[in-house]
């Protein structure tokens, strides 16, 4: 089941405290950005967080799941979507904790005939 983007403009709201957030559809379900960064998943209507050290500090106990088959475990983040100064807290310090993105490598020009 597809996600709402009703949903995620919620999610992206609640989040909004932290700087700039962002979302991108793919297959079917999203992508949230703060930044360049990916610091959670949207899926299935639901808010899956990227696991970092300072991630698991601020939930404190978070439940992990699979936001689809073939991912590896994220942080399931449910009771706590209303709370927007700690989502925003906990969307920052997961990205102060991921790696910067790979730059792209350019692509090769075709050839023409």
């Amino acid at each position: 089941m597809a996600s709402d983007e009703s949903f995620v403009t919620y999610v992206c709201d609640q989040m909004a405290g932290a700087g700039h957030i962002s979302s991108r559809k793919m297959f079917g379900e999203y992508a949230i950005y703060y930044g360049v960064k990916v610091v959670a998943l949207v899926c299935d209507n639901q808010l899956f967080i990227k696991p970092t050290p300072t991630g698991k500090t601020a939930i404190g106990n978070p439940v992990e799941a699979i936001p689809y088959p073939g991912a590896k475990p994220q942080y399931l983040v449910t009771d706590r979507l209303d709370d927007k100064d700690w989502l925003a807290r906990l969307v920052a310090a997961t990205a102060r904790d991921l790696p910067e993105p790979k730059p792209k490598k350019p692509k090769a020009a075709r050839k023409s005939k």
